[in-house]
């Protein structure tokens, strides 16, 4: 009974949607049963169900140990109403499973999940231009000249370049490196390092590339505060004072200097239950949904944590700026909840820690078309940021050096092309400084005077050493 460990690429959730299947449907143990009189055979009481699905779960690396027992019976509600199961009697369609004894058995087929045709995104690179480029709208052929008056001279100058001796003079128009033109830079290094850290050939099944915003990217690197929370130029996509100050509350228990009213008991609950209810009518989950294929992608690398985390701090800066504060402030109250040791239990029947994410995980990570295994790979997306979100949700130092690198080269080469006198006082080659500074010939070194005056001459006793 050992899961698959499904690596990071397209079609993840669907894959493990069959493994999962599969597992459940050759390895489930069937018996006997008997109910209002009549025995059954090969089937199965919902609890056994859940009993065993839950320990297959639990025991899964695409999955992890933070799996509940609530979580496994949404999931074999899911099979009940896709036909994976269906009870004694033939029926399936809905969702009605309970953890009780009620009979289920395997219908003879279970149908698996077939992989989603896309279509293929159409790549939009900007190329950077050439230097020897033409302008839109210009040719060489049609380039303006002034008239001039025909002298001796200039008929010699004409005539040389009829026959070949001279060559004719072309336009070369000077480009600038526009803004267009690094955001772009941006962009492509960005998800270039993405696609290296998964090891994929492409994005395409796993990233729509045309609707990531380079704006987004450039903004989430460096409108940060001294804490690295991403600042927002436009405050009305801020979060609402009233669950600022209780995301503050909570995140500093008991110290909650921002609220003047008195204080209740169970006042810590109903401020938690302000601020889910906030998160849980968010109308798109923190992540995006067309981000959902990318973050479910990167959770294949979990096994590889040094990977996982660069991958994920690659995926957040795609986030739009809004989505990637409210993330940050979320993730650092949750955490701080969960290393309180003042805060009172938030629920009955749940540890905080398994509070926080069954909370959370659906306004965080979710599809939009409503994939089978959504519960279960937000639980392990959240789990895995609790624990390591102050290194996800920096900006990735390597890829901010290696692009800021390469926009200073770029520049460079246009400062070059523009200027090449210029160019070359300030930033001479070797072989220029080799005929500017000739190196000098290096000195010997001096012989000692005194050494060579008498070099044979015997030792001669002076009146110092005498006795």
């Amino acid at each position: 009974m050992e899961h698959r460990i499904v690596g990071p690429g397209p079609y993840r959730a669907t894959k493990l949607w069959n493994e999962t299947v599969e597992l459940f449907r050759t390895k489930m143990p069937l018996r006997k049963h008997r109910c209002r009189f009549k025995s059954y055979e090969r089937c199965f009481t919902a609890a056994e169900a859940v009993d065993w699905l839950h320990e297959l779960l639990r025991r899964s690396q695409n999955f992890g140990p933070e799996v509940t027992r609530k979580q496994t019976v949404q999931l074999l509600k899911k099979f009940l109403k896709n036909h994976v199961i269906e009870d004694i009697k033939g029926k399936w369609g809905q969702e009605d499973f309970e953890d009780n004894r009620h009979l289920y058995r395997f219908p003879p087929s279970s149908p698996l999940r077939p992989y989603p045709k896309r279509p293929p995104y159409q790549k939009d690179v900007i190329k950077f231009p050439e230097w020897d480029d033409p302008l839109p709208g210009t040719s060489q052929d049609n380039i303006p000249v002034r008239p001039v008056v025909m002298s001796s001279e200039m008929w010699y100058k004409r005539h040389s370049i009829a026959i070949g001796e001279v060559p004719a003079c072309r336009l070369v128009h000077r480009r600038q490196l526009t803004e267009a033109n690094v955001e772009e830079l941006w962009k492509t290094m960005t998800l270039s390092y993405l696609q290296k850290i998964l090891g994929l050939d492409s994005l395409e099944e796993v990233l729509d590339v045309n609707l990531v915003n380079s704006k987004f990217i450039i903004h989430n690197v460096y409108s940060v505060s001294n804490q690295g929370v991403v600042i927002l130029d436009d405050k009305s996509k801020e979060l609402p004072h009233w669950v600022l100050s209780a995301m503050k509350c909570l995140a500093n228990w008991p110290n909650c200097s921002d609220l003047k009213q008195p204080m209740y008991l169970g006042f810590e609950k109903d401020v938690f239950k302000t601020i889910a209810d906030y998160y849980g009518h968010l109308k798109e989950p923190l992540l995006t949904f067309h981000l959902f294929d990318a973050f479910v992608s990167v959770l294949g690398l979990l096994q590889k944590e040094k990977m996982a985390i660069e991958a994920f701090q690659i995926c957040c800066l795609l986030l739009p700026p809004e989505n990637r504060r409210k993330l940050q402030l979320l993730m650092r109250m949750m955490a701080r909840i969960c290393l309180n040791k003042e805060m009172p239990p938030l629920c009955d029947g749940f540890g905080t820690r398994t509070l926080m994410v069954q909370t959370f995980s659906h306004c965080i990570l979710c599809s939009k078309d409503e994939v089978d295994l959504d519960d279960l790979l937000a639980a392990r997306l959240v789990t895995f940021l609790m624990d390591n979100y102050q290194e996800i949700l920096k900006v990735p130092l390597a890829l901010q050096t290696s692009i800021e690198e390469r926009v200073a080269h770029l520049r460079r080469v246009q400062f070059q092309k523009s200027y090449p006198e210029v160019y070359q006082e300030r930033f001479p080659t070797p072989e220029s400084e080799a005929l500017l500074f000739p190196e000098k010939p290096k000195a010997k070194p001096q012989l000692l005077m005194w050494a060579l005056k008498n070099p044979f001459q015997p030792f001669q006793r002076t009146r110092s050493f005498r006795m």
